[in-house]
């Protein structure tokens, strides 16, 4: 699994293509128009992930949204979990507590890692600057930082020092297949988060597109995390959710 200290220090990625495949095999675009609930998308990913380590499988990036939940990484603290407002369901991948829900693009990344260099480190890094990327098309400037996985917004309205988390990361590695993946706030209801503590971490805040005053569309941001992922991973191919299923659930729709 795939934990916060792979965040830190500067060893990760040496190239700017590192990530790509060298044959250039395009990864399936796979989007769902409606929210999927959580144990089906566990299950779907799962299966995904295993067909890809045995060959049968192309890779995937699957974009989703889900109804209001949270859900407990393997490094969850129960104190974190503050009201049970929502389910919660363990996810199986590093990291803490963390709410996805309507509004939030969730992005499930199901890739080979033995076509992509094998660095789990690199991978993460790769993750983060995705989604950098994407913030830079808005003139967002998004940021990492050392010991803290995910993406953050630097918020001086809110007082010295202070930032706000915009985008999350967690990813598990079966067989050098990866799934789960990334959340960006788009327009979530960010009251919700009131219920856990996010990622353990207590003295900053969350943010959103449309909290800094970014109104944007689903379907805008989609197109914008497709090109940018191209950039950093290689080609995509649009694919239909059916073909995700193939060896998961057939019903994905709640």
């Amino acid at each position: 699994m795939v934990m916060e200290t792979l965040t830190n220090g500067d060893d990760g990625c040496k190239t700017s293509n590192k990530l790509a495949r060298i044959d250039a095999r395009p990864v399936q675009l796979i989007i769902s128009p409606e929210p999927v609930p959580y144990p089906v998308a566990l299950d779907a990913m799962k299966a995904r992930a295993a067909a890809i380590a045995a060959g049968e499988a192309e890779e995937a990036i699957w974009l989703i949204e889900h109804p209001p939940l949270y859900t407990a990484g393997t490094s969850a603290v129960a104190a974190d979990l503050l009201s049970d407002r929502f389910p919660v369901y363990d996810a199986g991948r590093g990291g803490q507590y963390t709410y996805h829900g309507p509004g939030q693009r969730v992005a499930y990344v199901m890739l080979d890692l033995t076509q992509r260099g094998r660095d789990i480190r690199c991978l993460v890094k790769g993750l983060e600057g995705w989604i950098i990327d994407t913030l830079d098309a808005y003139n967002i400037t998004g940021e990492r930082r050392d010991g803290r996985i995910g993406v953050w917004v630097q918020r001086p309205d809110k007082g010295m020092l202070k930032e706000d988390k915009i985008a999350a990361i967690g990813v598990r590695v079966s067989k050098w297949v990866t799934f789960h993946g990334i959340s960006l706030n788009v327009m979530p209801d960010l009251t919700h988060y009131d219920g856990i503590v996010p990622c353990g971490i207590s003295d900053q805040g969350v943010t959103s597109f449309e909290d800094l005053g970014q109104l944007v569309s689903m379907p805008e941001v989609d197109s914008v995390l497709r090109s940018t992922f191209e950039r950093r991973f290689g080609p995509t191919i649009s694919a239909s959710e059916e073909s995700l299923v193939s060896t998961g659930p057939r019903s994905l729709v709640a």
